[in-house]
């Protein structure tokens, strides 16, 4: 595996999660997503939050796609990325948003399922940075005369 595009895919696919889940999350879908609570105060202030494991796992996300497309899917199109992002997304969206909502009282079934769409549109977007980063090809060195 080619280790530069590896670590690319991931600083700029990680950098994507994060701004995108920064405005959307934190800011246009704030209050909906506040509404949604199944009650319980769970949500950390703004000046609690835990940064570094939000970062964290944020590139986390973004190197599981980065691997699986290196490794496993060859995808190194903007296209494709958005489609197997998509795909992925919708997957662990479900998986994890249907756990959380039948064993506590996070979210309401509509924020859950919001909450789906969402992080699907999230991770296809971000696939397709990460299938388009992959997709570049470094220069040539130039041949000595």
């Amino acid at each position: 595996m080619d280790t530069k595009k590896f670590l690319t895919g991931t600083v700029v696919g990680g950098i994507t999660y994060f701004i995108l889940g920064f405005l959307f999350y934190g800011l246009l879908l704030a209050d909906f997503f506040e509404a949604q609570s199944g009650g319980a105060d769970v949500m950390r202030a703004e000046d609690e939050m835990v940064w570094w494991a939000l970062i964290l796992g944020n590139f986390l996300y973004a190197a599981f796609l980065t691997y699986i497309f290196m490794k496993w899917a060859q995808i190194s199109t903007f296209k494709s990325g958005l489609r197997a992002g998509a795909i992925i997304g919708i997957f662990l969206g479900l998986a994890y948003n249907l756990v959380y909502y039948g064993t506590s009282t996070l979210m309401t079934l509509t924020g859950a399922l919001a909450d789906v769409v969402l992080s699907t549109a999230i991770a296809a977007i971000v696939g397709g940075v990460i299938g388009a980063v992959l997709q570049v090809k470094p220069s040539q060195e130039p041949v000595a005369a």
